[in-house]
């Protein structure tokens, strides 16, 4: 079975409206967690420690969708 790893990550915005990153240097990484549940209780976390400034904002990134491992790789992911 695969792991359902996810990213969750966040920073400030240049418009709340928008996600684009003020300073994409500055992203807060907030960690890699095994299931969505985990994850999604370490962005509740960050979403409401900064719940007073409306330009951040935190994400949650499917990082097994990202890659499929029954797919052949690609030429420039074979390193060895």
């Amino acid at each position: 079975m695969a792991q359902r790893l996810h990213l969750v990550f966040g920073g400030e915005l240049v418009d709340p409206s928008k996600n684009v990153f003020k300073d994409p240097n500055d992203i807060h990484i907030v960690g890699i967690f095994p299931d969505y549940q985990s994850a999604y209780n370490a962005w509740k976390a960050e979403a409401q420690r900064t719940v007073d400034n409306a330009h951040t904002r935190y994400f949650i990134a499917h990082l097994h969708r990202l890659r499929d491992e029954e797919t052949e790789a690609a030429p420039t992911e074979e390193l060895g």
